[in-house]
């Protein structure tokens, strides 16, 4: 075995003592050294694996940048690794690998006419099947395989039904070694990991995380389980908890942001968020602070243009009382986080002299960082935010996506609840550390 997994321990090192099988899955809880361990067994196949092209795969290259090629900078430097911007190329260890993303079935064609020696995923039970399913068949070289990565998803994905349950050799979350025999068996080793196979995690942050996750988030994040979103989006919901009288709401510290989910037919809702010291426990909270909606079905069918819309956000944001300060109107938050398919309304603000930020529409992260502050008590809605009040409790998973091994909300009176995770997900590293340090 080769110096870097030499490095590893405990399960990590097992597993990529035994990721020689033609394709290798890392699966389970976040933060878990799964990453780690397959990142180390990938430049092992790397530095000597067969010759041949090579591929490295994520959600996105953005995504797969910041889990996957930034990790490996930090343990390689610059010398050994360089990412050639704009070229979907990256140098590792004296071998060029071509990097892509997999957010859509059209990523599939920048796969088709490749031949690999090997392939490194990231996130893989969030690409479309066919993405997986078209990289398995490039590998026709000698020696060839792949190295993947991914959390826990529904019971019922693909990549769990038609692969996980299928592979040949299994490293199990209790730490046994299960070898099956067959014809339905795939030449695949999946090595399945819970948090506390991660050594070097200290309790506090071990503890931290727990509280960040709940409901099938909590499951599949730190249980590792392949569990289904059904029922309510947010159970830990308490109107009599979250919801404030706007005159209860605390001096704010900052206006962080604002979530704008722009509406033709169905309604624009937009939400000011902002945080302060949590009026009841210690340290900060977020506090959503106004509403502007506008729904065309309240006003017999009449829709308004985009230039209309901005006039009214501007109009709302300008006009909109600051908690703690009465008399005064008016709020400039950092960030504007839109739609990201708003562009004419971004436009038309732009022309205005806001710039604005296509939120992170990354529905169940953003949905997750939500109903985590909701959980841990540490978001509050005021009353002047009707519409979010009214959508919340109906906020549902949908039951047919579940069926399709999918997990998304039910696209249904969610304008508010969109809005919401726009302006807290998208900047979220302003406030993160500043919640969950208290």
């Amino acid at each position: 075995m080769s110096q870097p997994v030499n490095r590893l321990t405990g399960k990590a090192l097992r597993s990529a003592q035994l990721a020689t099988a033609a394709g290798n899955l890392w699966e389970g809880a976040v933060r878990s050294g799964k990453t780690i361990a397959s990142i180390l067994r990938w430049l092992e196949f790397v530095r000597m694996g067969p010759p041949g092209p090579l591929l490295m795969v994520g959600k996105t290259e953005r995504t797969l940048r910041r889990n996957v090629l930034d990790t490996m900078m930090g343990m390689l430097g610059p010398r050994r690794m360089k990412i050639v911007a704009g070229t979907g190329e990256v140098d590792i260890l004296g071998r060029k690998i071509y990097i892509t993303g997999a957010h859509n079935v059209g990523a599939a064609d920048k796969i088709k006419g490749m031949t690999l020696v090997g392939w490194y995923g990231d996130e893989i039970t969030t690409w479309p099947e066919d993405v997986f399913d078209i990289a398995r068949t490039r590998l026709s070289l000698p020696g060839s395989a792949w190295f993947g990565t991914t959390n826990p998803a529904s019971p019922v994905h693909w990549l769990k039904t038609k692969h996980v349950d299928r592979a040949a050799l299994q490293l199990t979350r209790d730490g046994r070694l299960l070898r099956f025999d067959g014809d339905d068996r795939l030449d695949m080793a999946v090595f399945s990991f819970v948090i506390g196979d991660n050594p070097a995690l200290p309790a506090d942050f071990v503890r931290r995380l727990m509280r960040e996750y709940t409901g099938v988030f909590y499951r599949r994040n730190i249980l590792g389980e392949w569990v289904m979103a059904e029922g309510a989006i947010y159970q830990a919901w308490d109107e009599k908890y979250n919801v404030l009288p706007f005159a209860k709401i605390p001096q704010i510290q900052a206006f962080l942001s604002t979530g704008a989910d722009y509406g033709t037919i169905h309604p624009f809702s937009a939400h000011l968020i902002g945080i302060g010291e949590d009026i009841r426990d210690e340290g900060l909270a977020l506090y959503v602070t106004d509403e502007y909606r506008y729904d065309p079905s309240l006003h017999d069918g009449q829709q308004k243009s985009t230039t209309q819309y901005a006039d009214a956000y501007l109009t709302w944001l300008n006009s909109t009382p600051i908690p703690g300060a009465a008399g005064l109107v008016g709020a400039a938050p950092m960030v504007h986080c839109v739609d990201p398919s708003a562009a004419y309304f971004r436009t038309e603000l732009f022309n205005r002299g806001v710039v604005t930020r296509g939120a992170d529409n990354d529905v169940n992260a953003g949905i997750s960082d939500v109903a985590s502050l909701i959980a841990n008590r540490k978001i509050y809605v005021s009353d002047r935010c009707p519409g979010l009040i009214t959508e919340i409790p109906g906020y549902s998973w949908d039951p047919k996506a579940a069926l399709r091994g999918e997990t998304m909300p039910i696209k249904a009176g969610d304008d508010g609840c969109d809005s919401l995770r726009y302006g807290v997900r998208t900047p979220r590293v302003a406030w993160h550390d500043l919640i969950y340090a208290t």
